[in-house]
């Protein structure tokens, strides 16, 4: 979209946003970051000159930006091999970069495939069935945070990778709220006997209902042994939402953060952020993470005795 924009000087925000396939308010929201990338040392007069009216959108690029991008033979086949393992992810079929993906072997002189292995979770299939299916499993899950092994009734919501991992999101009913699971952690899948819609059980009438209060790309998902617990701030704490991702906060009247709730999987971690916090932070409930604090630093002061 740089690229384009650098060689069309100006364009109407509705061209714009169907050339590149967006909504209006999507593609405002991509403009506004890219006005704030640059090169080096990445002060005002090297980033990208970006206008944005309630119309149209004005870019002040230099030259190159708009020539294409010439590739190394190594940066080539490196974005070859990307591509390949997109494709090769299952459900991931997308003729758009498959032609694409066909046109740069043939720049690079590509006679014969090259061969990728994607690492695929035993149960990767099984609860991308039952996600499309809308269907409750029951898994059998070895937490890392714990390593505790339980049994969970989940009902999916979506499948999906980050940084190398398969991740399952859902409402468990367990815990009664949603979870992430990483697929390579499920140790068996059974059905649960019925559809996730909401069958008396808190099930996927509860999970569609989380989903559509606060979309499940702007919701933190906590791993599946995380606890709820909420710490009161002190005003040397103000900068903690910014930091961690929390539930929800509570706020004075003069707008100061008193009150933040936090889902806690690993009280290692959170041991270390009260510490940090000192006398600025104190947990409310539950009761049994309010000596947290003064415990982790009694056996950190023993430690230098």
């Amino acid at each position: 979209m740089i690229g384009w924009l650098a060689q069309v000087g100006e364009a109407p925000i509705a061209e714009v946003s169907k050339r590149f396939g967006m909504s209006e308010q999507e593609l405002v929201a991509e403009l506004e970051l890219a006005a704030c990338c640059g090169t080096p040392p990445y002060t005002p007069d090297t980033l990208m000159e970006i206008e944005v009216s309630e119309t149209s959108v004005r870019a002040f690029l230099p030259p190159e930006y708009g020539r294409p991008r010439p590739l190394t033979p190594a940066e080539g086949f490196a974005v070859a091999a990307s591509a390949r393992l997109l494709l090769a992810v299952p459900g991931s079929e997308d003729d758009a970069l498959a032609r694409a993906l066909a046109k740069l072997d043939a720049a690079l002189g590509v006679r014969a495939a090259v061969g990728l292995d994607v690492d695929a979770p035993s149960f990767l299939g099984d609860v991308r069935a039952a996600t499309e299916e809308g269907r409750s499993v029951e898994i059998e899950y070895l937490s890392g945070s714990r390593d505790e092994l339980t049994t969970r009734v989940v009902d999916p919501v979506q499948v999906i990778t980050i940084d190398g991992h398969w991740y399952l999101d859902g409402w468990c009913r367990r815990a009664g709220d949603m979870r992430r699971f990483r697929v390579d952690r499920i140790n068996a899948v059974g059905d649960a006997g019925g559809a996730g819609d909401g069958d008396g059980d808190g099930g996927g009438g509860a999970a569609t209902a989380a989903v559509q209060a606060r979309p499940l790309e702007e919701m933190f998902v906590p791993g599946p042994g995380a606890v709820e617990v909420h710490v009161r701030l002190g005003p040397a704490a103000q900068w903690v939402p910014e930091s961690v991702p929390v539930r929800s906060v509570t706020r004075d009247r003069d707008g100061r953060l008193t009150d933040v709730v936090l889902d806690v999987a690993g009280m290692a971690w959170f041991e270390r952020l009260l510490l940090q916090l000192g006398p600025a932070a104190r947990v409310v409930r539950p009761a049994e993470l309010t000596g947290l604090a003064a415990d982790a630093a009694r056996r950190v002061l023993a430690r230098y005795q």
